[in-house]
């Protein structure tokens, strides 16, 4: 996933990324996205949301790209776009594994 001290990423953490696949976008707009994505099975508060901005911007999976007063807009890297793939890639192996497991006899 980009940066393996890291680990798998959170579904917040997920979801966050995906928000910023097709467009720029603050922290507010992300919140919007992954409540609407997730038909609200995932809600983040500022304090997710925030904390994630930055450790994102710190391992540089997204970065800043306009600040209105405190509005700050934020663009994903192509270290972001390919953390994401990595972790859709994990994700897939894990459904099919699941569904392999369903499908072997005992």
């Amino acid at each position: 996933m980009g940066d393996k001290a890291r680990g798998q990423l959170t579904e917040s953490m997920f979801y966050m990324l995906m928000a910023f696949l097709k467009s720029e976008m603050c922290g507010i707009d992300v919140a919007d996205f992954v409540e609407r994505r997730t038909k609200g099975r995932i809600k983040m508060g500022p304090g997710t949301i925030y904390t994630l901005l930055a450790k994102f911007e710190s391992e540089k999976l997204i970065e800043e790209t306009a600040v209105d007063g405190r509005k700050r807009t934020y663009r994903l890297t192509d270290k972001g776009r390919a953390t994401y793939l990595e972790e859709l890639e994990r994700l897939r192996m894990c459904v099919r594994d699941g569904e392999e497991e369903l499908e072997c006899p005992k």
